[in-house]
């Protein structure tokens, strides 16, 4: 979340407490990312996780689990695109070649 001082704060609610976030995302993509934060928290409470603190660390370390993973596989996905799209502008190249010779 980015500070915008002059955005009015947008009010959620992460493991029973409230907290106003300025922010220049948005109130309905504050209100997810706080969700998202929440449900996490609760899902490593519901595990048998007593300590608040301790359900924070298990959301985080589950929550940079899943963006890691994703990066990972933007990096994956991305790589491939441009190997397809090396071969088809070589295969075009072959073409244009044959065409013109």
């Amino acid at each position: 979340m980015t500070s915008a001082d002059e955005s009015p704060p947008i009010g959620v609610t992460i493991f029973g407490d409230r907290y106003r976030i300025r922010t220049d995302r948005g109130d309905a993509h504050t209100r997810a990312c706080a969700k998202y934060v929440d449900d996490a928290i609760q899902r490593a409470h519901m595990t048998g996780v007593a300590e608040p603190h301790r359900a924070v660390v298990l959301a985080a370390l589950e929550i940079t689990d899943e963006l890691l993973r994703a990066r990972r596989e933007v990096e994956q996905l991305t790589a491939a695109v441009e190997a397809r799209v090396t071969e088809v502008a070589e295969r075009l190249e072959s073409i244009a070649g044959n065409a013109a010779g």
